[in-house]
C-alpha cells in the first residue's frame, strides 16, 4: 500500500484542504513559485507511486489502492498546472512583465 494513500477519503480530504490554502496563499502573495512547488510535490508523488505500481510486489487490494492513488495524484499535477499558469500570469501584470502570450488563453477559449 502507498505511503501517501490518496484513495482513503481522509487523506483525500487534507490533501484538497492543503492544496486549496496554498493556493489561496499563493493567490494573495502573488508568487507563482508557491504553486511550482505543489507541481513539484505532486508529481513526485506521481511518480513514486508509479514506481511502487510497477516495481512493488502489491496484493490485489493494494493494486486498486495504488491506482486510486496515481488517478488521485494525476488530477492533483493538472490542478495544480493550471494553478501555477493562472497564478504565474497573475504575478506577470503585477510585476509588468512582458509576455510572449496569456498562458491560459487555450484552456478559456474551449470553455
Amino acid at each position: 500500500m502507498p505511503m501517501i494513500n490518496l484513495a482513503q477519503p481522509l487523506s483525500l480530504l487534507i490533501a484538497t484542504i492543503l492544496f486549496v490554502l496554498m493556493l489561496w496563499f499563493a493567490y494573495e502573495s502573488k508568487k507563482s513559485v508557491i504553486t511550482g512547488i505543489l507541481l513539484f510535490i505532486f508529481i513526485a508523488s506521481l511518480i513514486l507511486h508509479t514506481v511502487e505500481f510497477c516495481l512493488g510486489d502489491l496484493t490485489d487490494m493494494g493494486l486498486v489502492v495504488t491506482m486510486r492513488s496515481i488517478t488521485f495524484d494525476l488530477v492533483f499535477v493538472f490542478l495544480s498546472f493550471i494553478s501555477y499558469l493562472w497564478i504565474d500570469d497573475i504575478e506577470a501584470k503585477l510585476k509588468k512583465k512582458k509576455v510572449v502570450s496569456n498562458s491560459l488563453d487555450w484552456f478559456w477559449g474551449k470553455v
